[in-house]
């Protein structure tokens, strides 16, 4: 994660602190390279907390830390879970010509819950973001996320996948909601494996590449796996 521990949205699902930001790191990008490289990984996901104080909502330093890590080990697979930048095309534009081999960004919830637990967002501006990716030309892999158990019905749950899918994303990640702390959104439901393997059909019968739901998913889940068995996989393998 990039850009500080401390986000300026405060969504009641993340127990990521908020308030008030230090100045980006410069030398983060370089950084974060060379830990890369040390540690031997071949699969790298880049992520932030929101930085809505910087006026590119830290888009350069996205790109910055991708080139980074491009120059050190140009053999990585580097797929980038990025805000929203309030839906910014040139912000979007700097991360795409960084050439992230996945983009991903997540919806999390449903049309209905967007505004009750996402701080700051926008549920068809998500949507804008992921459509705009997935638009480009030689566009990287457009991923998304979903977490359920907040309230949700099967049929919102459903809703939002078609969206996905209709803005362009290919892979799609749905995981069980779990409380990380009494300040956060109660837990509504627990959803049972059997549960979890229907959305997961229904998701592939909309077309989606690859569909990745159970109770432990998260957005980051297996994602080396889940990119080698996309259609467009980001290394032409």
């Amino acid at each position: 994660m990039i850009m500080g521990d401390t986000c300026t949205r405060s969504c009641r699902f993340c127990a990521v602190d908020h308030g008030a930001v230090e100045p980006l790191e410069d030398d983060e990008p370089q950084r974060l390279a060379e830990a890369v490289k040390e540690l031997g990984l071949k699969y790298v996901v880049i992520t932030s907390v929101t930085r809505d104080d910087l006026a590119d909502g830290g888009a350069e330093h996205f790109a910055r830390t991708i080139q980074a890590v491009r120059k050190i080990t140009p053999e990585v697979t580097l797929e980038v879970l990025t805000p929203d930048f309030k839906g910014a095309v040139e912000c979007l534009d700097v991360i795409y010509r960084a050439r992230p081999d996945v983009f991903n960004h997540n919806l999390e919830t449903v049309r209905r819950i967007t505004p009750q637990i996402r701080s700051g967002a926008d549920y068809d501006c998500s949507l804008g973001v992921l459509g705009y990716m997935a638009e480009k030309d030689n566009p990287p892999t457009v991923k998304s996320g979903l977490m359920v158990g907040l309230g949700e019905t099967r049929e919102e749950i459903n809703e939002a996948l078609g969206d996905m899918r209709g803005a362009g994303v290919q892979m799609v990640t749905v995981g069980q909601y779990l409380r990380p702390s009494k300040e956060n959104c109660l837990v509504q439901k627990f959803y049972t494996p059997e549960e979890f393997e229907e959305i997961r059909r229904q998701g592939e019968q909309m077309g989606f590449v690859h569909v990745a739901a159970g109770p432990f998913v998260r957005s980051s889940y297996n994602a080396e796996k889940h990119a080698r068995e996309s259609v467009r996989d980001p290394k032409g393998d």
